[in-house]
């Protein structure tokens, strides 16, 4: 159920944009890369999410669940804002007094920019879902290293026509903290098993090396050095055309960089290596209907199965 190829890629995605909510499964906000969601496409992730669960059980992962907004103070310490600053967000909020409210709401009223009395509050949107998660870590690891399954909606401020490239959206990852050998390991091992999953509700996705939207020129330098390192791979399938496939899943090894950054060790007292596995539910969610069709009462026996529809 391929989008039509059009005169554009920005035509063609205007175009898939508008079949999904014509159908009903996305519900327009009036916002390039914002939407509501209809029962049937919740039901969708819920349902992938529970078999990813089923897939990654047998390694008894310490569930964590974090919300959409982290601690400014622990976001400072990572390099996001330099590496990325087009897309982060930060949560700013009213602070002044009864004079100061009158003020911006009286340049609300002549179409001024009222945010000027707005000031930055200690949080800031989550970029990535394991982004919370190492501040609260610290210290040295156990010889197993841990393992960690989170789930969180994260923030990325690229307004698209493309449907697939939500503002906010869902993230599932399982992230592995310990020796580099451990690190790799998880990355290789969920490389083929997300692949596997993806496989078996019908998204015969492919594995590329990726990397990820570094800011700026010096940006374009850390982009190829995170390919020549094979350091990002992405699973990527067909959503609004196959002209250009969309990373539905990552599998991404940080070397020592947020075990370094947050002092968490291994008992050897080197700083600890990470990897994680993301898959973006909405994507999927939407890979699977622009696969299969709008109805999944309609979708193939083997993939309703998978997903218990």
């Amino acid at each position: 159920m391929s989008c039509i190829a059009t005169e554009s890629l920005t035509e063609t995605y205007r175009h898939c944009r508008d079949q999904l909510v014509e159908a009903g499964i996305l519900i327009s906000m009036e916002v390039d890369g914002l939407y509501g969601f209809s029962g049937a496409f919740e039901d969708v992730i819920e349902r992938f999410e529970r078999y990813v669960t089923v897939r990654g059980s047998h390694l008894q992962a310490e569930v964590m669940r974090f919300p959409a907004i982290m601690n400014r103070a622990h976001y400072l310490q990572m390099t996001h804002i330099d590496n990325f600053p087009d897309l982060l967000g930060s949560v700013h909020s009213f602070t002044g007094n009864e004079r100061d409210h009158l003020k911006m709401l009286d340049k609300k009223k002549k179409g001024e920019d009222w945010t000027e009395h707005l000031t930055p509050t200690q949080i800031m949107m989550t970029p990535a879902a394991c982004y919370p998660l190492y501040p609260t870590v610290k210290g040295t690891l156990p010889e197993q290293g841990r393992t960690v399954d989170l789930r969180s909606f994260v923030f990325r401020h690229e307004p698209s026509l493309d449907p697939a490239r939500m503002q906010i959206f869902r993230q599932r990852e399982f992230v592995r903290l310990g020796t580099p050998e451990q690190a790799l390991e998880h990355r290789e091992y969920w490389l083929k098993l997300g692949a596997e999953i993806l496989n078996h509700v019908g998204l015969e996705a492919e594995a590329v090396v990726a990397n990820d939207p570094f800011f700026g020129r010096g940006g374009k330098v850390m982009a190829a050095a995170q390919k020549e390192q094979v350091l990002k791979f992405e699973l990527v399938h067909e959503v609004a055309t196959a002209e250009k496939p969309t990373a539905i899943t990552s599998c991404n090894y940080h070397q020592n960089h947020f075990g370094h950054t947050f002092g968490i060790h291994t008992p050897d007292g080197k700083d600890a290596h990470t990897s994680c596995i993301g898959f973006g539910l909405e994507r999927i969610a939407l890979a699977l209907f622009m696969k299969h069709g709008f109805d999944p009462d309609l979708w193939p026996h083997d993939v309703k199965n998978t997903l218990g529809l």
